[in-house]
């Protein structure tokens, strides 16, 4: 399955242009979505994370792609802040690099070479790899070499 880019819906500048450095916490995000296979079918996986430390701020799963599982992912990252939404109007995975990373580190990490015979079984995975592993102990280059939360802490500090 591919992004679907022949439709007459309307497609966002591309504001973002690349460019996934932040300067503060929720100024960019990225969002994207992933299949993730089980013995029963597919498992849709949201995420949003800020560009800022590389922490997950919104995710949602469902067992189908419908609106409500991006939706429900933004909800759950929502603040005071206002959205703009940028786009580009084809399927470029350099476009959104820093989620495509994401999703190739919870693949490799937590889900390839397992099997799970239900949804259900993979959703307690893919909450901790998010949550704990991801968020709290996973280090990034980008960071310095450490994780989402310690970054945050740190620049607070």
């Amino acid at each position: 399955m591919t992004t679907n880019s022949k439709h007459e819906l309307p497609v966002a500048k591309n504001i973002l242009k690349q460019n996934f450095s932040a300067s503060e916490p929720n100024q960019k995000w990225v969002l994207d979505f992933a299949y993730l296979w089980t013995q029963e079918g597919w498992l849709h996986l949201a995420t949003v994370i800020d560009l800022y430390s590389r922490m997950i701020v919104g995710w949602a799963m469902s067992e189908r792609m419908k609106a409500d599982l991006v939706g429900n992912a933004i909800i759950m990252a929502l603040t005071k802040n206002g959205l703009i939404c940028s786009m580009r109007g084809t399927g470029n995975c350099y476009d959104n690099a820093s989620a495509e990373s994401f999703f190739r580190s919870l693949k490799v990490e937590a889900i390839y070479g397992e099997r799970f015979e239900m949804r259900e079984k993979m959703r307690p995975v893919v909450f901790e790899y998010n949550e704990v592993d991801y968020n709290r102990t996973r280090r990034h280059s980008t960071n310095g070499q450490i994780s989402p939360v310690a970054f945050e802490v740190k620049q607070v500090a």
